[in-house]
C-alpha cells in the first residue's frame, strides 16, 4: 500500500501541481487578512474623536480613540505622566486617579467614560504657590517611599481613604490601602503617613 497522501493519487493531480496550489491559496488568505486589518485600522481611525475632561480643574480637550484608556489620555496625550503604567490589568494602583472625587484605576477606564469628569492626578495636588499637599509632605516626612514609582497613586488612594471616612485605625487604613502594591515594602510608612493627615484633619 502506497505511503502517499490520497489527494496526491487522484488522476491529474501531482506532488508538483498541488504545492503550487496551496500556495496561491495562502497568498490569497495573507492578502484578504491583511486588507481586513488595514480596514479595521480605518476604521478605528476615522471613529477616533476629541472629549473633553477637567483635569486639576482645567478644562482639557484630548483626542482619543474607542479603545483608549484614560492613563493613555492622560500621559500620552495631555502629558501628565505622573499618573503610572504597572500592571495594566487594574491589580497594582499605580494608575489610580481620583475621578469626580472616587479613585479610580484608570488603567481599566476607557477615556470616552470620562467625558465631562473631573479628574485630579497628582500634578494636581500642590497649590498654585507650589506648597505640597499634606499628603504629599506626608509622604516625604514618612519615607513613606523609596523607588518612587507606586507613589503617586498611593497619595491619591490615601487622599480618597480619608475622604471615605475609612482612616479610623491602622488596620482599616492598610485594608482599604491595599489596592495599591509598594514594589519596595514601605507600607508601615505608608500607614503613618495616612495617619498623620487624618490627625491633621481631625484637629
Amino acid at each position: 500500500m502506497s505511503d502517499t497522501p490520497p489527494i496526491l493519487t487522484r488522476p491529474g493531480v501531482s506532488r508538483r501541481g498541488f504545492l503550487q496550489g496551496s500556495s496561491v491559496v495562502a497568498g490569497s488568505l495573507g492578502v484578504a487578512v491583511g486588507a481586513a486589518q488595514a480596514q479595521e485600522g480605518a476604521d478605528v481611525s476615522a471613529e477616533t474623536r476629541t472629549i473633553e475632561l477637567i483635569v486639576n480643574g482645567t478644562p482639557r480637550h484630548v483626542a482619543v480613540a474607542p479603545r483608549t484608556t484614560l492613563v493613555e489620555a492622560l500621559r500620552d496625550g495631555l502629558g501628565l505622566v505622573g499618573t503610572k503604567i504597572g500592571c495594566n490589568q487594574g491589580q497594582c494602583g499605580a494608575c489610580t486617579v481620583l475621578m469626580d472625587g472616587a479613585r479610580i484605576n484608570s488603567c481599566l477606564t476607557l477615556a470616552v467614560m470620562a467625558q465631562g469628569a473631573e479628574i485630579v492626578t497628582v500634578e494636581g495636588l500642590a497649590d498654585p504657590e507650589g506648597a505640597l499637599h499634606p499628603m504629599q509632605a506626608a509622604f516625604a516626612e514618612n519615607d513613606a517611599f523609596q523607588c518612587g514609582y507606586c507613589t503617586p497613586g498611593q497619595i491619591l488612594s490615601a487622599i480618597a481613604c480619608i475622604e471615605e471616612g475609612h482612616a479610623r485605625d491602622a488596620d482599616e487604613i492598610r485594608e482599604y490601602m491595599s489596592g495599591n502594591l509598594c514594589r519596595c515594602g514601605a507600607y508601615p510608612n505608608i500607614v503613618a503617613a495616612v495617619e498623620q493627615v487624618r490627625d491633621q484633619q481631625q484637629g
